[in-house]
């Protein structure tokens, strides 16, 4: 409803309230660094008109999450949404660029394939103020970041580090013998039954420096949840070492050699 949103507990049943005032409070409670609007994700089937309404509804929450917001240092982001029409999405960034949000991102659907999110991308990030960082809610996959980082994308947020270490799926350079088509080695495959590398050998993080692909692979068929943190570890440590890495590209200006060295061992349609 216009207020906000009510709904169930998957693990009593009890029911609870969240709107942008009680959102922001829990936000602020929680004491993250950066805390978020309050906004209606809409779905990829929703029409035209249902995510024109539920942008205006989320251009009033994301003023109530301003007056709401007490004095902390935490940086609140307002939030653009607009589906994947032209139109809305311009309408959102002029909407959320006016207020005092101290980063701004981008959220909602950004269509059903990466041509179709580089297309929002690239109708959205050239209106949006460039004093601000700009945020990319729920992309993260390697092809992801060169991507999007080439149009303008400051920071992400992903569950894919820890998704992807829980089906044992850990990230390596595309190329890599035996990785899949999205860049990772699956550590369930017999290959590795006996392999004594490690995941990386290029690799500093803990699990890399301690464990060979034999023994992550026995963790993970054993459903040890040592196999789970270890995992989580090394892609964790991958991304924010690949991030590093383009920052310092972007300052020395070879972030065009460096999308295409990664890249170009990439499988042209990733599964």
């Amino acid at each position: 409803d216009e207020d906000g949103v009510s709904f169930r507990s998957h693990l009593d049943g009890s029911k609870h309230r969240l709107n942008p005032e009680i959102s922001i409070r829990i936000q602020e409670q929680l004491g993250a660094d950066m805390i978020l609007a309050f906004d209606e994700c809409t779905s990829p089937m929703a029409s035209y008109e249902y995510t024109a309404q539920a942008l205006e509804r989320t251009h009033r929450w994301a003023v109530r999450c301003l007056e709401a917001r007490r004095d902390t240092p935490q940086a609140l982001y307002g939030i653009v949404q607009g589906g994947e029409w032209q139109d809305l999405r311009e309408r959102s960034v002029e909407f959320i660029g006016s207020l005092p949000f101290q980063g701004l991102a981008i959220g909602g659907s950004l269509g059903k394939s990466k041509q179709d999110m580089h297309r929002v991308l690239d109708w959205t990030v050239p209106g949006l103020p460039s004093d601000r960082p700009r945020h990319l809610l729920g992309i993260g996959e390697v092809d992801d970041l060169f991507e999007c980082v080439e149009r303008g994308i400051d920071t992400f947020d992903c569950v894919i580090p820890t998704r992807f270490a829980r089906t044992a799926n850990l990230f390596v350079p595309f190329g890599t013998e035996g990785a899949s088509k999205r860049g990772t080695l699956v550590l369930r495959h017999t290959i590795h039954a006996r392999d004594q590398r490690p995941v990386d050998p290029d690799c500093e993080c803990y699990c890399c420096r301690n464990f060979s692909r034999a023994y992550l692979r026995h963790l993970f068929k054993a459903d040890e949840i040592l196999a789970y943190v270890l995992g989580t570890i090394h892609n964790l440590h991958f991304m924010l070492k690949l991030m590093r890495t383009i920052r310092a590209s972007l300052d020395d200006g070879t972030f065009p050699e460096l999308k295409a060295r990664w890249l170009s061992r990439r499988d042209p349609e990733p599964a």
